[in-house]
This record gives structure tokens, sequence and C-alpha cells, in this order.
């Protein structure tokens, strides 16, 4: 089984860069850049601030910026974003395993990704793992299933 991605930058990444660093990976997939106005609508700020940030993670060396032209991830800024999604989709996983709605699973695994440890994500991705590779309908996921609906241990009945 692959680990996870450890992140080994010069310094401990913030969560609003590791963000900006997903929301341009999300929003260059398809043509290989993207712009500032598309990054400020993605996240929900303004362009100014899309600026500032994009001229610190490009110091940083993770985007290829340069104002009022096209924004793209270096091969670090890359790697970084990759594993930051891959974070997410292992606990988005993780949480709809759990019976967590889709829409809320995204929301809280936005906002776990960036405080839970390396170790916790990784037993988590071994986790999910394990119940994908688990036969149809395992009984102790349906036991799990029942319980959250009716609060009792099937085992217990």
């Amino acid at each position: 089984m692959n680990e996870i991605k450890e992140l080994k930058t010069s310094s401990k990444m913030s969560r609003r860069s590791e963000d900006y660093l997903e929301a341009i990976y999300n929003l260059s997939r398809r043509r290989g850049f993207t712009r500032v106005k598309e990054i400020a609508s993605y996240l929900g700020v303004k362009p100014a601030s899309v600026s500032e940030m994009l001229s610190k993670l490009s110091r940083k060396g993770l985007v290829r910026y340069e104002k009022r032209l096209f924004v793209s991830l270096t091969d670090e800024g890359k790697r970084v974003a990759e594993c930051v999604r891959e974070r997410r989709e292992i606990l988005v996983k993780f949480l709809v395993t759990l019976g967590v709605p889709d829409k809320i699973a995204e929301e809280d695994a936005c906002v776990m990704e960036h405080v839970l440890h390396k170790e916790t994500i990784t037993q988590l991705k071994k986790f999910v793992k394990f119940v994908e590779d688990s036969p149809a309908d395992p009984m102790w996921l349906n036991h799990f299933k029942e319980y959250c609906k009716s609060g009792v241990h099937p085992c217990l009945k």
C-alpha cells in the first residue's frame, strides 16, 4: 500500500496556502493554467487577495505567476496540491463510510485535511482501503449502519 506523501517544504504550509494550491490544481487541470479571477471566484475571495497570495507562493517556488497573465503550478506546487487533494479524498471516503452525507463530508474534510497528523491520515487511508477491498456488504458495516438507525447494536438484540 502506498504511504501518504509527506509534504516536504521549507516551512510548514499554511491552510490558506494549501487551499490556494489545491484551487489552482483543480482549475488548471484541463488547460494547464488558470487566471486570478477564476481563483478568486473559486475561493470566494477578492482578486487582490489572490494576487497577494500568488506573489507569496511564487517566491516559495510553488507557482508561476506574473501579474495579469496566467497562473500555473511548478512541479513542487503540483506535488503539494496532490498531497492535499489525496488527504481530502481519503477523509471524504472515510466520512461517507460512516454515513455522513456527501456535501457535509466534503465540507468537513476541507477543514480536517489541514489539522490531522500524518499518522492519523495514514491509518485512515488504510481503513478506507480495507473497507473498499472488503466483500460486498460486509456484515460489520451493515451492523454499523443498523446501529446508526436504531441506536442498538444488532448483536445485542
